[in-house]
């Protein structure tokens, strides 16, 4: 319970707490806290997440002095922090760590019982950025968020600090990096301060690649934050000496959120929630958390995106015509004409002209990764070609196609299901060719489809070269008639459609597609879906690459994730998991049909 002393400070009666861990994505576990509701009919859960350097302990108080009774508080330690494994300060990479908050979502959502809809997330600092990170990557339907001091840029103050240490670390490999913050410059609470220089389980180290991709990701969310649509407050220190304020503005001022209050609190220094006037801070939060709770969820409808919405934007304004005597414009025109004459030397870039940079044939190139050309050079220029940020990504989503390919072939024989496949735009099918050859569940039937007689002939040629076709069959079907999905034979149990959907912007189209899919599914069938949230090249593409659509233009319009979930769950599908890189450009997920 929550009391007021003359003070002005709570006064405060401490919450049971429980501990426990739970298994990551890696099987890593990590330490976690609970402070059940006081309530017999709780309303919900609210997560906390600590700074960077520092563990739960240093947000415990937080549960008991918010005094919201009717809510279950959860915090843990991070990977390398605190009570959890890892070294200290490092984790594989930012986005690890960012999938690490998705598998700690979840695991509260099934242990509690709390739908995700009745979850809300307080963090601060660098747990902030993760927030933030997790719902414009993950799109999670949460009902609340909090940000108290996001480190969106952390003060360095030596000159090139941040570059200096991108490219020591690409030059020698992870290293650490030490905080210079003393307490009393993160609070003015005097025991906070003393606390925090007594405490045994604060990280000072911070390891290289972390901090490198910390900016990254930060720098990808502030300006796309539109894409964020949950009822998000902001928490801003007035006297904060550790991160900058001019990235939280903008990422405020971006927020798509219909729900979205920004505070900025005179004097605070950096530990918003653990300063001296926290109180302040906590009854703002404490407000807006029941406010949230109090009204129905609202979710933003963005199956219209394609009609109206900032990503139409920005793809009316890739497919808009340069002057051709401008900067810009003789800029990409002089790309293009680099294009051209890699052409003669480069085979991707030759296949990707001949065939669209987004057809089956180039996709297949991409993923053999074997640069090929005219001698030394035109391997060269291949090489660089293949190693193209968007090329890695696109790899990558390979990987997780086959990671969850075979969860979910796990999943439905563990159902005691059959597990015929089927997938409607496979390419050359090389991904779903491996998959399966990398699977111990050998599934009942293969049936791949695509509406290019190039990408069928090739696909049906693997097959027969991996002698496959005693169950695996190729076909040639146009993956956007809805009538001719639905009947598809046997009944899909895990249907596929990987590097489709991200290529058409009208949903109308998609929306077609996933009604035949779902009308040819069973309840308790799979379907793998891909979606392209964020791209740094954008640009790029538009300007100087092709499509297999008659050498047209290849202007992408990007879908945040929400809006791709959005279209799967209106024709009857629920999301389970997902995977992303670590650029944030290719997500993978995993859905059921209900």
């Amino acid at each position: 319970m929550l009391q007021t002393a003359d003070s002005g400070q709570p006064s405060l009666t401490a919450r049971p707490v429980h501990e426990s861990e739970f298994a990551s994505h890696d099987g890593t576990r990590l330490f976690y806290r609970t402070w059940p509701s006081v309530s017999a009919a709780p309303k919900g859960v609210i997560i906390l997440l600590h700074r960077g350097h520092e563990h739960s302990g240093r947000v415990a108080h937080i549960a008991a002095e918010l005094g919201l009774d009717d809510f279950a508080f959860y915090a843990w330690d991070a990977r390398g922090h605190g009570r959890s494994p890892g070294e200290r300060g490092y984790s594989p990479s930012f986005a690890a760590s960012v999938r690490d908050l998705d598998c700690f979502v979840r695991h509260v959502s099934e242990t509690s019982g709390a739908a995700i809809e009745n979850i809300a997330v307080i963090a601060q600092s660098v747990g902030a950025v993760l927030a933030a990170t997790w719902v414009h990557d993950y799109a999670p339907p949460i009902r609340a968020l909090v940000l108290a001091s996001p480190a969106f840029s952390v003060k360095l103050y030596v000159p090139f600090a941040k570059e200096g240490i991108a490219l020591w670390e690409k030059l020698k490999g992870t290293f650490f990096v030490n905080s210079y913050v003393k307490a009393k410059f993160l609070t003015h609470d005097p025991e906070r301060i003393a606390s925090f220089e007594s405490d045994p389980l604060i990280t000072r180290p911070i390891a290289s690649n972390i901090l490198v991709q910390l900016y990254e990701a930060a720098d990808r969310v502030v300006g796309d934050a539109r894409a964020i649509t949950v009822p998000t407050q902001l928490l801003i220190s007035g006297s904060d000496w550790v991160v900058r304020h001019a990235p939280q503005h903008r990422f405020y001022e971006n927020l798509g959120s219909r729900t979205k209050e920004r505070h900025v609190l005179a004097g605070f220094y950096h530990d918003t929630l653990g300063e001296k006037d926290r109180a302040i801070a906590l009854a703002e939060i404490r407000r807006f958390i029941e406010a949230r709770f109090d009204e129905p969820r609202g979710a933003v409808d963005l199956c219209t995106a394609h009609v109206q919405g900032y990503t139409k934007d920005e793809a009316d304004r890739l497919s808009s015509p340069l002057e051709a005597t401008s900067p810009r414009g003789l800029y990409w025109a002089l790309s293009r004409l680099n294009i051209k004459l890699g052409a003669l030397v480069s085979e991707g870039i030759k296949t990707g002209i001949r065939t669209g940079f987004d057809s089956g044939s180039a996709l297949d190139y991409v993923y053999e990764n074997n640069p090929r050309g005219l001698g030394p050079v035109g391997r060269l220029i291949d090489k660089v070609f293949l190693d193209a940020i968007g090329w890695r990504g696109i790899r990558q989503r390979k990987l997780h196609l086959e990671e969850l390919i075979d969860r979910a072939l796990q999943r439905l024989k563990t159902a005691g299901r059959s597990t015929h496949m089927l997938d409607i735009a496979a390419g050359h099918g090389r991904y779903v060719l491996d998959a399966i050859q990398k699977t111990t569940v050998h599934p009942d039937s293969v049936r791949l489809q695509d509406y290019s007689p190039i990408n069928v002939e090739a696909g049906r040629k693997s097959i027969t070269e991996r002698g496959l076709n005693d169950f695996a069959s190729f076909h040639q079907q146009d993956a956007f008639d809805g009538d001719g999905l639905a009947v598809t034979t046997p009944s899909p149990d895990l249907a596929i459609v990987s590097g489709l959907y991200e290529l058409f912007s009208d949903n109308g189209m998609i929306a077609a597609s996933l009604d035949g899919l779902a009308r040819a599914m069973q309840p308790g069938s799979l379907l793998i879906y891909t979606n392209q949230p964020w791209h740094p090249q954008l640009e790029m593409i538009a300007r100087a690459l092709t499509s297999h659509r008659g050498g047209q233009a290849w202007v992408m319009r990007r879908r945040t994730q929400e809006e791709m979930d959005q279209l799967v769950a209106s024709a009857g599908f629920r999301k389970i998991e997902q995977r992303i890189d670590q650029w944030g450009i290719f997500t993978v997920s995993l859905a059921e049909r209900v």
